[in-house]
């Protein structure tokens, strides 16, 4: 095997965020659900004999130091490999989106190369490394939507029924250490429980980011007001500044405003890379 080409790299929605406390440390303590949705960007990969790592931006560019670059070299570096790759990327979820797009580029660079070099690590080896590029990588190489807890690295899979979503991201973006540095941040929401949420998984909850995002951001705030001004319950995912809502059927969203980004999304059983590590079950 000598190269792999449109190998996919999904987006995932926070259906809630609910901040639970702070260690001492500063870290903050979180409850989320992680959906898998169809929105996703494609990478392909070649060997190359050299040892070196390329990358080459089909349509959006990317920093030269980015999560897939770091990524590959984490792999190649903790296993002594001698093998290099070219990596193309086409890239389709937005940046700080709140989506995780980054974070899913990492993981699906961690199997596809894991696979390509015939490393054979299991996705319990690659969520290790994976944890060193950001908090979220690990979820993306776990495969499943996921009840997550911590600082994100308690992850306990949960199936979600199939629903579809309408996701919106205004031009403007938002740093993630700036929402949790802000003071008004409520950090002391009540612990939820996973049947509580199984109850009502498209209603359950908040994101206790989104007023703190509101503030800093009244982008996210007009985005949510198109939601509702269509009869949809808006949220935020993750950090922002993305927002999405639960799309009966029945709901036709009209055009969003010039510049905006927004897509009509399903939801996903499992990452379509689920089974590319030897330990996936």
């Amino acid at each position: 095997m000598k190269s792999l080409v449109d190998v996919p790299a999904p987006a995932k929605l926070n259906l809630f965020l609910h901040i639970t406390g702070r260690r001492p440390d500063g870290y903050h303590l979180l409850q989320s659900v992680f959906m898998l949705i169809d929105w996703q960007d494609t990478l392909s990969f070649e060997v190359r004999g050299d040892g070196q790592i390329s990358r080459e931006d089909l349509n959006v560019p990317l920093p030269d130091d980015d999560l897939i670059t770091r990524a590959a070299r984490l792999l190649q570096s903790s296993t002594g490999c001698t093998s290099g790759a070219h990596i193309a990327v086409h890239k389709r979820i937005p940046a700080q989106a709140g989506m995780g797009g980054g974070s899913s580029d990492a993981a699906s660079c961690l199997l596809a190369l894991n696979r390509l070099w015939n490393l054979k690590l299991s996705v319990q080896q690659l969520a290790k490394l994976g944890l060193q590029l950001g908090a979220d990588v690990p979820f993306f190489l776990n495969g499943r939507n996921a009840w997550v807890e911590g600082i994100g690295e308690s992850i306990t899979p949960v199936d979600l029924p199939p629903g579809r979503f309408w996701v919106i991201k205004p031009p403007a973006g938002l740093e993630t250490a700036k929402i949790f540095a802000d003071p008004q941040l409520k950090r002391d929401t009540n612990h939820a429980t996973i049947s509580v949420f199984a109850a009502d998984p498209y209603g359950f909850g908040h994101n206790d980011l989104q007023p703190v995002a509101e503030r800093l951001c009244p982008e996210v705030h007009l985005a949510l007001e198109w939601l509702a001004k269509a009869g949809l319950n808006g949220k935020m995912t993750g950090s922002g500044s993305a927002v999405f809502a639960h799309c009966p059927v029945s709901v036709k969203p009209g055009l969003v405003p010039e510049h905006w980004v927004s897509r009509l999304c399903s939801n996903l059983d499992v990452h379509p890379l689920f089974g590319w590590a030897a330990s996936d079950s």
